[in-house]
């Protein structure tokens, strides 16, 4: 049975007061980007071509591998729309370089009313044509709007980033630059940036990794005035920053080419470093059971748990654990039930020991994979860049619930919302709730 909204707002303002409600689901991978929302009564199955178990789905112009955020009952999320041809590929095809520089594109953000889909609004927050291309497998549009305490914040490409409240007056933009991570010491190699933007207590944290002049930084939620600035020498990775609100101390964690970082949300001073020295990370690194989970690595590298109290130069004791080889190269594990699930972007389904890191099941999911899974109500659900969502169970012997053909490639992790899961697919997004 669900608890009453009374309790779920009451839990809320226990846990975090940057987040409204617990239905609320404000930045990539929700809250604290755990990935984790219980007490939804999610169906195990759907059809999106009969509708059964479908609440509704909405046409997106455009195209954007970014998630949706979903907060007081609202979804935002952002697109970037081109009358011009945009190669894309799946999985391991290369495909032909994208000619992005050579069309127009408008980029967007829209608000959808999260029990009908209706289009509340949109603005265009910038049109050209790109500062910077992408990976065939990329888009112009991949992150997540951040969205709390009255404002949304999106990172829209090289183009810059706009602040807006909740009716969609603009408040603020930043130019960042051009933003064109890519194969490190291969200038001329233009992935796309993916880093999406954090708010917590009226700041914005951003990450912005390039070939040169990377940097993480905080901005004032309602002027965009500059709080601090950390310049950083690192091989560029796509990760979102996470925040940790702990007992004695908060934390921005961070991941980087060389270290991944512990830092004071205030002030940007390192509190921990973690030697992690790989290329192509794009795992959000997060905090479940008192542990710092990090993953990611080209082709799938180990993973580590690390004490989330850790001081300086993290080695010796505070490295709890440290995985066999074989993590998820693109997509960002969920720790759910004292285990950690995730599925390699060749389609291999582990399920480790959050305690120990030890693989305690692994087995093939005949697809490709780029999305986050999310856990709810003793289910994990796994998205595949072909537009089948496997239902897995979360319990041994983690048997495969169902498989839903969503109809369309979907890039875009899911977000978990009062009683609905909703997904983002090339060009719609699907709500979906018993």
């Amino acid at each position: 049975m669900r608890k009453p909204p009374f309790f779920n707002l009451l839990l809320c303002l226990v846990v975090s007061p940057s987040v409204l409600w617990a239905d609320d689901w404000p930045s990539f991978r929700g809250p604290f980007a755990r990935g984790v929302a219980d007490e939804q009564n999610l169906p195990p199955s759907w059809n999106p071509a009969t509708g059964e178990n479908v609440r509704w789905s909405q046409d997106i112009p455009g195209s954007g591998h970014g998630s949706v955020a979903v907060v007081g009952g609202k979804v935002y999320l952002i697109t970037a729309v081109t009358d011009g041809e945009m190669p894309f590929a799946l999985g391991d095809e290369r495909g032909s370089m994208p000619k992005d520089a050579e069309l127009q594109f408008s980029w967007r953000l829209y608000k959808l009313d999260a029990k009908t889909g209706a289009v509340d609004w949109f603005k265009e927050a910038y049109s050209g044509t790109p500062r910077a291309n992408r990976h065939p497998k990329s888009s112009q549009a991949n992150t997540t709007p951040a969205v709390a305490e009255g404002a949304v914040v999106a990172i829209f490409a090289s183009q810059g980033m706009v602040a807006y409240d909740l009716d969609g007056n603009e408040r603020w933009r930043k130019d960042l630059g051009v933003l064109d991570p890519g194969l490190f010491g291969d200038s001329g190699s233009q992935w796309g940036h993916a880093s999406s933007p954090v708010i917590h207590e009226g700041r914005v944290f951003i990450q912005v990794d390039r070939h040169s002049g990377s940097f993480i930084t905080a901005y004032e939620l309602e002027t965009g005035e500059e709080i601090w600035r950390v310049d950083r020498q690192e091989k560029p990775v796509w990760a979102t920053p996470t925040i940790h609100v702990g007992d004695d101390r908060e934390q921005l964690i961070v991941a980087g080419g060389d270290f991944d970082r512990g830092l004071d949300p205030a002030t940007g001073e390192e509190l921990w470093r973690f030697a992690r020295d790989l290329q192509v990370k794009t795992p959000t690194p997060f905090v479940a059971d008192d542990l710092v989970v990090l993953a990611g690595g080209y082709r799938g590298q180990a993973l580590h748990g690390l004490k989330v109290s850790s001081e300086g130069v993290v080695e010796g004791d505070e490295l709890v654990w440290t995985s066999e080889k074989g993590g998820p190269y693109t997509s960002t594990p969920v720790a759910y039930g004292g285990r950690l699930y995730f599925v390699r972007d060749t389609g291999i389904f582990n399920v480790l020991d959050l305690g120990t890191g030890e693989n305690i099941h692994r087995r093939r999911l005949n697809d490709t994979f780029s999305a986050s899974p999310v856990a709810s109500d003793g289910r994990v659900f796994f998205v595949s860049e072909t537009g089948d969502v496997h239902v897995i169970g979360a319990e041994p012997p983690y048997e495969s619930i169902s498989t839903v053909e969503m109809g369309e490639p979907c890039m875009g992790s899911p977000a978990i919302s009062d009683g609905t899961l909703f997904l983002r697919c090339r060009s719609r997004v699907w709500a979906v709730g018993s």
